[in-house]
């Protein structure tokens, strides 16, 4: 089933996403995700479960949804004046976000709608080169030199992303740091 065709970005169907996320998030964080069901969300929301189904297919598709939603950062990285500590806080706060509780959960949504062909795993990948195109824009403005962004995702983001998908403990603030500094080494 090919998913949010025909969607118009505006009027009653931002108001219906909107409605259901919202409904979702505060299920959500509220209940066990085992107990969350498509009549239930519809409920809250105001809408009819077949509207949930029309747009999003299954539960599964739902949820991935709500946590790309979520997902999207909402400001641009922190500027500090120098490239390789806008990565450094950068790649700290992505750490911690994505291996908290929340941030684990949103992951498997995400990574459970892969086969459906959303699309979600490549919106959350795209969330991560625009902040770093951010960062590497400014270096460029500021005369520093910086990475190419894929670099900056084989070397520091996949490693961060490794750990939290499969291992027990989540990367700690000096292995993300020694992450950036392996690739911009402090300079004098």
């Amino acid at each position: 089933m090919t998913i949010r065709e025909n969607i118009r970005p505006g009027g009653r169907s931002a108001r219906v996403q909107a409605s259901v996320h919202q409904a979702v998030r505060g299920l959500l964080s509220t209940m066990d995700r085992s107990d969350v069901t498509i009549p239930l969300i519809a409920t809250e929301a105001g809408v009819t479960p077949s509207t949930i189904y029309r747009r999003w297919g299954d539960l599964q598709e739902l949820l991935a949804d709500v946590a790309v939603e979520r997902l999207r950062p909402d400001v641009a990285p922190k500027d500090t004046g120098s490239a390789r500590t806008d990565l450094m806080q950068w790649a700290e706060q992505y750490a911690d976000e994505m291996a908290s509780g929340i941030g684990r959960a949103m992951i498997r949504d995400v990574l459970a709608s892969v086969g459906a062909d959303t699309g979600n795993a490549g919106k959350c990948c795209s969330y991560t080169r625009e902040q770093l195109q951010i960062i590497a824009e400014r270096a460029r403005d500021r005369g520093e030199d910086f990475p190419d962004v894929e670099t900056v995702i084989d070397t520091v983001v996949a490693p961060i992303m490794y750990r939290i998908l499969f291992d027990d403990v989540p990367p700690a603030s000096e292995k993300v740091l020694a992450l950036v500094e392996g690739m911009m080494p402090q300079q004098g």
